[in-house]
């Protein structure tokens, strides 16, 4: 776009002139991004129509668009950004990602003002330029490879940015300042293992080692904000600090036993301790306690969760326990004692060769009631907005429930199946489609969905754009995640308080119940039935779902454009009408040309069609 364009661009709308730097750049040659359709390239200008020519990697090739309708919505990038440099230098790029990652994100840090910026902002910019799932595993190792970089100053807490130095400073140097400056124990603790995993050799820091050994100690046993894990955790940092000065580590006081002697819940202390941590803990408890340690580690086992799920198994297995292994997780499962948190590692695993002797066994029936008597027990004891990672494992491995009904008969499926319908932990629309899975393998389950099938008859599908769509299951998300726990908790809390007659608190989360519970039902059917649109399919030839239709009022000659857009797109302030409003329903299907008439409170009006147009060329 050129000065002229630009100042006539404004001069019909004012409220562009705040944009005008935006629209100065908006010229071909430049890269640019856009919400809906993503990286793109301008390749040239129609003055004549006042659109940009945008070629976007996506296929969408020599799309045009007016630049008053996506100035908002485009964000230029200059020729150093590196998503633009990934495409005109890929060669350069794609030596840096291999080689040179710290010189990476120097690059795009220090282009960035201020030289600051937010890990999360980082990995937005990483995603785009590496892709969106490559990045994850390269960012985690970059960041190794930064903690050592003298350019780039780490941040010590999430909340803080990474930070390009001007003038670089030694990684030690800086760690030793934030060592000295912070009263913060558990930061000391910290600071003290960055401080060890900078080099196998600590000789640069070895006139400063026994003032950082004699703080640390002080820390782990005085400082009264500490948990007990925080205090072993601390006693192993300062351990692998003190031993490579060759101390005796096993002299210094509080000792990692002490401390397990001192503690009165070991899957407590576990559950807190940082991952890298898990063997070394195990293999304490083993030292500390030789006649009981094997009990110790099945409890632990029992109760445990995630990676240190693994870590038991594998140091049981190290420890030539396998048939114990089995006999725990086999008595566990009849009791149905097995906890959420184990029966996630025993299905995500059992596709393992490592593992697949001692799981084999399990993948029955039985393992399938005891995931929804674990799923339906953590709903109902759990009134928070945390999800239930067991039941997210059953909905999105499609595989599972046919591998467990492998060995099921009819009985068993339909009491399964039965079970399933009544258990707290699943969305409704979730359970259709676990039971969907049931009934592939045993048709007769369809039987207990013929009470709900009767009243949820097939209805028409309802058109909707992607952005509406997004809002509504946003909408439904926090429903079932924060909105109604969050008022179970309010109800509980008003039951508590008495007599429930004269209770007005509780009547009022009654009252919320049902209608946070109603709209829930009502979104549900909704997104049932939603169909999701990018208006591509739209034509002038006549009016369909994704034009702009140019009216004219018959009683008073007044003209009018209307956008029709999806169900639940609706914006009368902004000339968007639903397809599914009055006005829109006679204009479908019509020519231009065509007189339409709609009748709203006893008035009826006819609208003449001047002109049809396409939404999209003007978004």
């Amino acid at each position: 776009m050129n000065k002229e364009s630009i100042d006539a661009l404004i001069k019909k709308n004012p409220k562009l002139a705040s944009q005008r730097a935006k629209l100065e750049v908006m010229v071909p040659g430049n890269y640019c991004l856009h919400r809906s359709w993503g990286f793109g390239k301008i390749v040239d200008y129609n003055a004549a129509d006042d659109r940009l020519i945008i070629d976007f990697e996506d296929g969408k090739k020599g799309h045009a668009m007016a630049p008053a309708f996506c100035v908002d919505k485009l964000e230029i990038l200059m020729p150093n950004d590196l998503l633009v440099r990934s495409r005109t230098e890929a060669d350069v790029i794609e030596e840096m990602i291999k080689k040179q990652p710290a010189d990476l994100i120097c690059e795009m840090i220090s282009s960035n003002e201020n030289h600051a910026m937010m890990s999360t902002e980082i990995e937005r910019r990483l995603a785009r330029v590496i892709g969106p799932i490559k990045y994850k595993k390269w960012w985690t190792a970059a960041k190794k490879v930064l903690v050592k970089d003298p350019r780039i100053g780490v941040p010590l807490k999430k909340s803080d940015p990474y930070i390009y130095r001007v003038d670089p400073v030694k990684p030690e140097d800086e760690i030793l300042e934030q060592f000295r400056g912070t009263k913060n124990s558990k930061q000391k603790i910290e600071l003290g293992e960055k401080l060890y995993a900078l080099s196998e050799n600590i000789s640069v820091v070895r006139e400063e080692m026994p003032s950082i050994l004699e703080e640390l100690t002080d820390a782990i046993a005085n400082a009264k904000s500490l948990s007990q894990a925080d205090r072993l955790h601390g006693v192993w940092v300062r351990n692998n600090l003190a031993r490579d000065l060759h101390e005796d580590v096993e002299t210094l006081e509080p000792s990692s036993g002490s401390i397990l002697d001192a503690t009165n819940d070991y899957s407590e202390l576990a559950a807190n301790l940082p991952a890298q941590y898990f063997k070394r803990y195990l293999d304490l408890i083993s030292r500390t306690y030789p006649e009981k340690w094997q009990a110790m580690v099945e409890d632990l086992l029992r109760n445990s969760s995630g990676k240190f799920t693994s870590e038991c198994i594998n140091f049981m297995l190290e420890k030539e326990m396998q048939e114990r292994i089995s006999y725990c997780l086999d008595r566990w499962l009849k009791e149905q004692t097995i906890k959420g948190p184990l029966l996630f590692w025993v299905v995500k695993n059992r596709a393992s060769k490592k593992y697949g002797s001692i799981i084999e066994p399990l993948v029955n029936p039985r393992l399938l009631a005891a995931m929804f008597y674990a799923i339906d027990h953590e709903a109902l004891q759990n009134a928070s907005t945390r999800r239930i990672p067991l039941a997210d494992l059953l909905s999105d491995d499609v595989t599972l429930i046919p591998d467990l009904l492998a060995e099921a008969n009819v009985e068993t499926a339909n009491d399964l199946a039965q079970t399933l319908l009544l258990n707290q932990g699943f969305e409704d629309l979730t359970k259709k489609s676990l039971l969907a899975r049931f009934i592939k393998q045993f048709p007769t389950v369809q039987a207990l969905l013929a009470g709900q099938a009767a009243e949820t008859s097939e209805e028409e599908a309802l058109i909707v754009s992607q952005e509406s769509f997004n809002e509504a299951k946003a909408e439904y998300e926090e429903l079932v995640s924060t909105k109604i726990p969050e008022n179970k908790v309010a109800i509980q809390v008003a039951r508590d308080h008495g007599d429930l007659k004269e209770n007005s608190e509780y009547k009022m989360a009654r009252q919320d119940q049902d209608i946070l519970l109603s709209r829930k039902s009502e979104l549900e059917i909704d997104l049932s039935r939603a169909r999701v649109t990018d208006f591509s399919e739209a034509t002038t030839d006549n009016v369909g779902i994704g034009c702009i239709v140019h009216l004219k009022e018959g009683s008073t000659g007044k003209e009018q454009r209307y956008s029709i857009l999806g169900a639940w797109d609706s914006d009368p302030e902004n000339d968007v009408l639903s397809y599914k409003t009055p006005l829109a329903q006679a204009l479908l299907g019509k020519e231009p040309g065509a007189t339409v008439s709609t009748k709203i409170g006893g008035n009826e009006e006819q609208w003449t069609i001047l002109s049809i147009s396409l939404w999209l060329d003007e978004k």
